[in-house]
């Protein structure tokens, strides 16, 4: 099983709490599941900013950046709320991680079915 990579975070015009570094930990956390096996380069930013041309609504971003292997996956999210917005930006991501798994896997499974083929019908 992989272990989440490092994060690097980067906050814009906010003062990062330990209560919002422990919820972006936590929340990421999660997405191990997701990640590819024996996967080992695995690299995440994370960007949480607070939009200063408003100062009511959704005035937190956050942005995760989360690069596996060779392929980039990232997610946005705007809300009231820091923490609401972490929990948008994860689900993005989240959702981003099944999709490309389903596609490798399913490459993968494409492949095996041609062998199959070749190997059943002589090469044809």
């Amino acid at each position: 099983m992989n272990t989440f990579p490092s994060i690097n975070t980067k906050t814009s015009n906010f003062g990062q709490t330990p209560e919002i570094e422990e919820v972006l930990l936590k929340r990421l956390k999660t997405l191990e599941k997701f990640l590819p096996d024996g996967e080992t380069k695995l690299l995440c930013d994370v960007e949480l900013e607070k939009l200063t041309d408003q100062q009511s609504g959704r005035i937190f971003r956050a942005e995760i950046n989360l690069q596996v292997g060779g392929t980039l996956l990232r997610a946005e999210a705007t809300e009231e709320r820091m923490e609401d917005a972490i929990d948008r930006a994860k689900n993005e991501l989240k959702s981003e991680l099944v999709r490309t798994s389903g596609k490798r896997q399913s490459l993968f499974r494409r492949g095996a079915k041609r062998i199959k083929d070749m190997m059943r019908f002589g090469g044809e």
